[in-house]
């Protein structure tokens, strides 16, 4: 009888945890802070302003988008416990039930009747839990909350797509300070977005484009409401 090996193949879908808050957090950096820095450029304010502006708003979206990743991602995690909790219990109440439940199910996904209680019964026996949360309510090891895991990521992604910008504008003679920023944050969000769909197996030119758009759009109004309250003030 050959041996039985384990599965190595690797799925893109292993890589959906880290791999939103790393884009979400990266893409907010960029966007959040090329559009503070051009918004208080538009206003007037001096170079020194414009940096101080930039490292304070690299700090707070760091520290807010760790804590909200945090938050919300517990909060998925919190519902999934309490699911398994609610599975948890019933199976000690009433496994037979929850045996039926099971075979409904696989019966549903186009197994035959006989080889679903089959499928059923076995995989209860092996991990009842298991079975019930990845075919009953959806949960699975890839899929599953990770608030550290997503917060960590987040905070660090968005230090460095914030820094991005920062650098430019840091580097900038004033008088080009304001399209250096728009130019090289246009393309560092195209290079985010074609690589984030390049990961994730999507095309890689709709992906920088959908990031760049949106980018784009986030600037041009920060930069337009800075300049109308500069004129005012």
């Amino acid at each position: 009888m050959p041996s039985l090996r384990r599965h190595a193949e690797r799925h893109r879908t292993d890589r959906i945890g880290w791999l939103r808050a790393a884009v979400l957090g990266a893409n907010d950096g960029i966007v959040s802070t090329a559009s503070l820095v051009l918004g208080v450029a538009a206003a007037g304010a001096s170079h020194a302003d414009i940096l101080l502006t930039g490292v304070a708003g690299l700090a707070a979206g760091a520290m807010s988008m760790a804590a909200g990743e945090y938050v919300s991602v517990h909060s998925q995690a919190d519902t999934e416990n309490a699911d398994l909790s609610r599975e948890r219990a019933e199976l000690q109440a009433n496994p037979a039930a929850e045996e039926r439940e099971l075979t409904a199910i696989y019966i549903t996904r186009g197994l035959d009747p006989v080889l679903a209680q089959q499928v059923a019964s076995q995989l209860m026996a092996h991990d009842a839990l298991g079975a019930h949360a990845r075919d009953e309510l959806g949960i699975s090891t890839t899929m599953s909350a990770r608030p550290v895991q997503a917060a960590l990521a987040s905070a660090a992604s968005f230090a460095v797509g914030a820094a991005l910008p920062l650098a430019v504008a840091a580097l900038s003679p004033a008088p080009m300070l304001a399209g250096a920023v728009s130019l090289t944050s246009l393309l560092f969000l195209a290079v985010l977005g074609g690589t984030a769909a390049r990961a994730g197996g999507a095309g890689m030119l709709a992906g920088a484009w959908r990031v760049a758009f949106w980018g784009a759009l986030a600037m041009a109004i920060t930069a337009g409401v800075g300049a109308l309250f500069g004129a005012v003030v």
